[in-house]
């Protein structure tokens, strides 16, 4: 029996999936983030094997309880997919140097959310997760890929963005700087600190603050989703700038349409919650409409195409 792997690795997670020939999903695998960006590359490396080899001893499972002619063909995986965040190179040289997978193809984390939001048609989508991009179709069907720069330059509407900037408003309203709001006492439950020295100091001696950065996001969406006013500026402040630059690529690759009628859609927690959703709405002539479905589903689809 046949099968095929698909893998969305991300900053946060790492989700696979595990199809038999006809597409059904006969097993997942969930796994720690596997960005090298973020973990570093030896860890990226073993997080993104160790879900292979799940899937793999899965699929030997699997196929013990199927009928077939004593000492038959083992089952064969016979193509996996790897759409991973981070630096292609490094996942171009990771999938030259697997065996056992069948034939191997390594794409970016922007092309599952793509295609759940266009449905393989022209149009784009923003994503934004501990990270950020827009991915976009082209009309003549070309894929092009904008942003999602890392959290050293520039990830607007991302969780470490809005973290970077919220943390900065906690502290100086910790220092009395700044009016008071929740952001305050929300870092300090965050971090379980009470002074913007200890803070301080706990995020440069962090060895990973981009991820401790990032954490402060969901805690940020909610006091936003709630009308405290500081969060909510900071959460609409950041994702504007990822809306300016979707708009600008729409702009380039889709002259001879009107913006309201490319198709775009907002993939992730940040950007389909519904008070990120109801002002970008208001801001944009895109037609913005949530992605439904997670991007493991994406992946699904695409390894139908692979």
């Amino acid at each position: 029996m046949s099968f095929k792997i698909g893998v969305d690795g991300g900053g946060t997670k790492t989700e696979c999936v595990l199809v038999d020939r006809e597409g059904t999903v006969v097993a997942v695998h969930v796994g720690a983030g596997s960005n090298p960006s973020l973990v570093g590359p030896d860890q990226a490396r073993s997080i993104v094997s160790a879900a292979l080899d799940s899937l793999r001893a899965q699929a030997s499972t699997h196929d013990s309880g199927v009928t077939r002619a004593p000492f038959g063909p083992a089952p064969e995986i016979t193509s996996t997919l790897l759409c991973m965040a981070g630096s292609r190179p490094f996942w171009g040289e990771f999938a030259a140097g697997l065996s056992g997978f069948g034939r191997i193809t390594a794409l970016d984390d922007s092309l599952p959310v793509l295609e759940l939001a266009t449905h393989g048609k022209p149009g784009l989508v923003l994503h934004a997760g501990t990270g950020s991009f827009v991915a976009a179709r082209a009309p003549d069907g070309s894929v092009h890929y904008a942003g999602g720069l890392g959290w050293r330059f520039d990830d607007p509407g991302s969780g470490y963005d809005i973290g970077r900037r919220a943390i900065a408003r906690a502290l100086l309203e910790l220092q009395g700087w700044s009016p008071a709001s929740r952001l305050g006492p929300l870092l300090r439950e965050h971090t379980g600190l009470t002074t913007a020295t200890d803070i301080t100091r706990s995020f440069y001696g962090d060895p990973l603050p981009n991820q401790k950065i990032a954490g402060f996001a969901p805690a940020v969406l909610r006091a936003a989703g709630e009308r405290d006013h500081a969060a909510l500026q900071i959460v609409l402040q950041s994702v504007a700038g990822l809306l300016d630059l979707a708009t600008h690529v729409a702009e380039k690759l889709f002259t001879a349409s009107l913006l309201d009628t490319v198709r775009t859609g907002l993939s992730g927690p940040i950007l389909t919650h519904p008070v990120v959703v109801e002002a970008l709405t208001l801001r944009s002539a895109l037609p913005l409409a949530p992605v439904e479905g997670k991007p493991i589903e994406g992946v699904r689809r695409l390894l139908d195409k692979y």
